[in-house]
């Protein structure tokens, strides 16, 4: 005599089709996980080119700096179109307004094009010291040149006292608009002795 047979109920099948569905929805996800961390990478790498290129800008504008204050100081009193320079600085104006970037200059680097420009930060094209001129001003602490005068104490009178020949500063900026529509815009603040 035969044994019965029974009938299969054939629940391996639908656990099987939902072990696969969900390594299936896992490997997309894994599969998108990697695609967005290469493109995060890339983006980084990207960004750090366009800087690097953009100091470049920023180097040209304090090779021009520094080259005019050493051989023609008094050039720094007058807007220089050539050199990128303004002996005046907007403080309504921020980097994102054209009237910012006027008189600015253009150089190449790696096929990429870097704007930079550099204000004097003084409210008119005057000398420094001009007594119509203001300008952000410093100057070394006068203790550290042996003045009595103690660090933090007040040396307060009328008029700016400097220890020394007070230091003008210069503000450097430089710009680039990248392929990909990435802007990066870095600036760098110079001092140099009146």
């Amino acid at each position: 005599m035969k044994p019965p047979v029974r009938s299969e109920a054939g629940i391996a099948l639908p656990v099987m089709l939902i072990i696969l569905a969900v390594m299936l929805v896992s490997s997309i996800y894994l599969l998108k996980s990697s695609n967005t961390t290469t493109l995060t990478a890339s983006n980084l790498a990207y960004d750090s080119a366009q800087s690097r290129a953009v100091d470049y800008g920023l180097h040209q504008g304090y090779q021009w700096l520094r080259a005019t204050s050493l051989s023609k100081k008094a050039l720094l009193d007058t807007n220089v179109g050539t050199g990128g320079y303004n002996a005046s600085y907007d403080t309504t104006l921020s980097v994102r307004a054209p009237g910012f970037w006027a008189g600015s200059r253009i150089v190449t680097v790696a096929n990429q094009r870097v704007e930079y420009v550099i204000h004097r930060m003084c409210d008119r094209p005057l000398p420094y010291n001009d007594k119509n001129n203001s300008c952000v001003q410093t100057s070394d602490n006068p203790s550290a040149k042996g003045a009595p005068l103690a660090l933090g104490a007040s040396m307060a009178i009328t008029t700016a006292r400097y220890a020394d020949v007070p230091r003008v500063h210069y503000l450097i900026t430089a710009r680039m608009n990248g392929a990909r529509g990435g802007n990066v815009v870095n600036q760098m603040v110079v001092l140099i002795g009146g």
